[in-house]
């Protein structure tokens, strides 16, 4: 099993080492100061509510500043995803490689609207497409890989295990 592994993470490291080109040069340099951008939501009511007709809200979400860091690791991780499957850790450990701090690349892990899930479903795909595993051993190989022990099963299940 280790054989595997050690050539399944030769395999990904391949592959990401080709990436971490993709984001070269996103961030400014430490002495620039970040930008940052204001997200803030509409709170109007609709204007077609009749008299009498209440209109049930819910608090605002507050205004959120975001920083360059932010956007671009979330943005990184878009395009990480778009390519291949990542765990949560997995992506944040990606990121982070990629020079982005941990709580840039925290955030744009958990904003990414990533289904985990998903990830590990096709995450194990890929895995069987290079090589046999048993069910069990492909549980082990994508939590090894920072799934959780739920994720990797749902991902085992949803390629037929």
């Amino acid at each position: 099993m280790q054989i595997k592994r050690f050539l399944v993470a030769a395999l990904c490291g391949s592959l990401l080492f080709g990436l971490v080109g993709c984001g070269a040069g996103s961030q400014p340099p430490a002495d620039q100061p970040q930008n940052t951008e204001t997200v803030q939501t509409d709170t109007q009511p609709p204007e077609d509510i009749g008299a009498g007709e209440s209109l049930e809200t819910t608090p605002a979400e507050p205004t959120q500043t975001l920083t360059m860091g932010q956007k671009n690791a979330l943005a990184a991780a878009d395009d990480y995803l778009s390519i291949m499957s990542f765990s949560r850790s997995g992506l944040i450990e990606q990121l982070e490689y990629e020079g982005y701090t941990t709580d840039e690349a925290t955030y744009a892990a958990d904003n990414c609207n990533a289904d985990w899930n998903e990830q590990a479903a096709k995450s194990a795909q890929n895995y069987l497409d290079m090589t046999s595993f048993s069910r069990q051993g492909l549980i082990e190989q994508l939590m090894f890989e920072g799934f959780t022990q739920e994720q990797a099963e749902y991902g085992a299940s949803k390629v037929g295990y």
